[in-house]
């Protein structure tokens, strides 16, 4: 039997618990539900003089929105004050604020931590949530036992039904302590007495079983009607199921169709398949094939198995569309085991009934030989097929046929013709580059710089990183278009920031090398970062700090920084803090977090400024909003 456990609770105690003191400017009594602002201010001035229950509420109000604005980061705050005062419920909310990463980093190491404090002054859903972290592994090293012992705890002594239910799904699978059905019926059954609506369907799967207690369909059907009314999704099938078959009660096929359709609305794949049946057959509803048809796909397209089922019933019945999925799932192994030999079968059966999809992937399947003999005229005869059907993926395989002569005789024109109707047809970038390829170098067509740049832009504009330093190539001899330095140096940088781009960086670094000249202020950025790492130059740190400098003197912000790592290592130029310190504080005014950080430890560790914290921190924190880590880790210790 199939058991599923509770999620976190992390639905916080709200519950406002200080004394009912009135507010001295309003005269409202604390106990409100809301909040006046006058009221807030006197609640700030209790938690700022250390009342712990003026913290907790006052975290309430800033998290739900009660008389102030909405603040996470100052709810955060309070409860994290509150805890650190013992304050149980506020122990749990910080714990929930750590899991789910609200007005500070998630940390499940700490969520952890104050669940486990929380758990051990009785606090029941933190001992839930706390056994739940153990099974898990979420903050901690996984441990069944300790798992089972605060949900036994949960459930024994404090008589939480989440505790019930998870302690019998403990039982039921052996985890942390011995099997035992009896006592995981024993505690289903107590959980679903108290409206635990999981352990109604886990109670109803037991007594259908006979697990843990004799069998009893009568038992079964009340406790699967109970959940579903309760909207318990599986439960709605199987209740949909006892009416189907008068398990439990009398047979009824309206009810059965009806409850049937409730847990297919809901994606229940189960349910999907058997309201299809309903329909199909015109139990409990009229016939309907179309409706019939309508929920088998969509059990289908959610589960393989059943959609191996259906599409091979179809195809048997010959549905082309039905035998190329069939082949699919056949060749991917969905649903059923992988079959090549069956793929290829499925493949030609619905080729040769036109299926242009099937067409292309039996040439796919000829010309690797997978379930059948390697056959390139074969492979090549059937993307013609395809092609002609306009299959765009087609078109291009069947080009790049042509060019390498591949079961059929080397033809250039050919191959530009259906490069060119693969693009033009929105195929991907590689067809757009072989196409701009051979316009720029008149193969299979007659030169033409004009529309090389065209598809060469294309392509670029798409991501396709091969063409970037060809379009900036053209950009900047002016072939096919204007001559544009700023675009080139736009596809220069473009094409030297990718790996794959490798053997152009002499080029990119030749071009970053002429835009100086011109004062192009990310060209000299560019220039020092080559020249430090030794990309189409030799490494050089003396020129390298050279142009970090250029850059950074004419406001570029990232040279800043990097200008004041070389200050800071000696690299390039003799080491010099003060200097470093000045540029770090110029980078990170002008917003570069790296910079925000490292101004940070520069105020904290009293480098070349004097020491203050309070800068530091206020670093730190920019930083931090920001996201970076290592601010944040700083911040948090």
């Amino acid at each position: 039997m199939e058991t599923e456990f509770n999620k976190l609770n992390i639905s916080d105690e709200d519950t406002v618990t200080i004394d009912t003191k009135n507010c001295s400017y309003c005269n409202i009594p604390f106990t409100e539900e809301l909040w006046c602002k006058k009221c807030i201010n006197s609640l700030e001035k209790l938690a700022e003089n250390g009342d712990k229950e003026a913290m907790f509420n006052l975290a309430n109000c800033y998290k739900n929105e009660e008389g102030t604005e909405k603040n996470l980061e100052k709810a955060f705050h309070w409860y994290q004050k509150a805890a650190e005062k013992d304050h149980i419920d506020a122990m749990f909310n910080l714990a929930n604020r750590y899991y789910n990463g609200e007005g500070t980093e998630r940390n499940l190491e700490k969520a952890f931590h104050w669940y486990q404090k929380a758990a051990e002054k009785d606090h029941i859903k933190a001992m839930n949530n706390l056994s739940i972290c153990y099974r898990n592994g979420k903050g901690t090293e996984k441990n069944l036992e300790k798992a089972f012992y605060w949900h036994q705890k949960a459930a024994e002594n404090c008589y939480d039904e989440d505790a019930m239910f998870n302690l019998a799904n403990m039982y039921y699978n052996g985890e942390g302590t011995e099997k035992n059905l009896e006592k995981a019926f024993h505690w289903w059954k107590e959980a679903a007495e108290k409206d635990h609506i999981k352990a109604m369907n886990s109670l109803a799967n037991m007594y259908y079983n006979g697990e843990g207690t004799e069998k009893n369909l009568e038992k079964v059907f009340h406790w699967y009607q109970k959940a579903a009314e309760k909207d318990h999704i599986k439960a709605m099938n199987n209740l949909g199921i006892c009416y189907r078959n008068g398990k439990g009660t009398e047979k009824n096929l309206e009810k059965a169709f009806h409850w049937y359709q409730k847990a297919a609305e809901k994606d229940h794949i189960k349910a999907m398949n058997n309201l299809g049946v309903c329909y199909r057959n015109g139990e409990g509803t009229e016939k309907n094939l179309e409706k019939a048809f309508h929920w088998y796909q969509k059990a289908a397209e959610k589960d393989h198995i059943i959609s191996f089922h259906w599409y091979q019933k179809a195809a048997e019945n010959g549905d082309e569309d039905a035998m190329s999925n069939l082949a699919n799932m056949y060749y991917n192994g969905e649903g059923t085991e992988k079959n090549l030999e069956k793929a290829f079968h499925w493949y030609q059966k619905a080729a040769k009934n036109g299926y242009e999809d099937a067409m292309s992937n039996l040439a796919n399947i000829y010309y690797n030989g997978e379930g059948t003999e390697k056959n390139l005229e074969k492979a090549f005869h059937w993307l013609q097929k395809a092609a002609e059907k306009d299959h765009i993926k087609a078109m291009n395989s069947l080009a790049i046929r042509y060019k390498n002569g591949e079961g059929t005789e080397k033809n250039l024109e050919k191959t530009f013709h259906w490069h060119q109707k693969a693009a033009e047809n929105g195929y991907d970038e590689d067809a757009m580059s072989t196409l701009a390829n051979m316009y720029y170098n008149g193969e299979g067509t007659e030169k033409n710089l004009e529309k090389a740049f065209h598809w060469y832009q294309k392509a670029a504009e798409n991501g396709y990183e091969d063409v970037m330093f060809n379009l900036a190539n053209m950009y900047y001899n002016g072939e096919g278009t204007e001559k544009n330095l700023e675009k080139a140096f736009h596809w220069y940088q473009k094409a030297a920031e990718n790996e794959r781009t490798e053997k152009n960086l002499e080029k990119a670094f030749h071009w970053y090398q002429k835009a100086p000249e011109k004062n192009h202020i990310k060209a000299m950025n560019s220039l020092g970062v080559c020249y430090k790492n030794g990309k189409g130059t030799e490494k050089n740190l003396e020129k390298a700090f050279y142009w970090f400098q250029k850059a950074a003197e004419k406001d570029h912000i990232k040279a800043m920084n990097s200008l004041a790592i070389r200050y800071k290592n000696g690299e390039g130029t003799e080491k010099d803090l003060e200097k470093a310190f000045h540029w770090y504080q110029k980078a990170a005014e002008n917003g570069y977090t790296d910079a925000m950080f490292s101004l940070a430890i520069c105020y904290k560790n009293g480098e070349r400024t004097e020491k203050n914290l309070e800068k530091a921190f206020y670093w730190f924190q920019k930083a931090a909003e920001k996201d970076h880590i290592k601010a944040m880790n700083s911040l948090a210790n």
